[in-house]
């Protein structure tokens, strides 16, 4: 069995629409799903992707640390 025949190649920023990102940003703003479980449930690989999204398309102030 060939180790490279079965990988999986690596999402980008790009694979997510505006409509996805703003949908889940208001899950996490509306406090149905914290950052990390928003993370698991979508399968979203990078640490600060949703932070991003926060930053950028969020009501909340998310330019400050949060506590969580």
């Amino acid at each position: 069995m060939n180790k490279g025949q079965f990988r999986v190649p690596k999402r980008t920023q790009k694979d997510y629409s505006l409509a996805f990102k703003l949908q889940l940003v208001d899950e996490i703003e509306k406090g149905a799903l914290s950052q990390s479980e928003a993370q698991l449930k979508y399968g979203i690989q990078g640490n600060s992707t949703i932070l991003i999204w926060l930053r950028k398309h969020g009501i909340l102030d998310w330019n400050s640390k949060q506590t969580m």
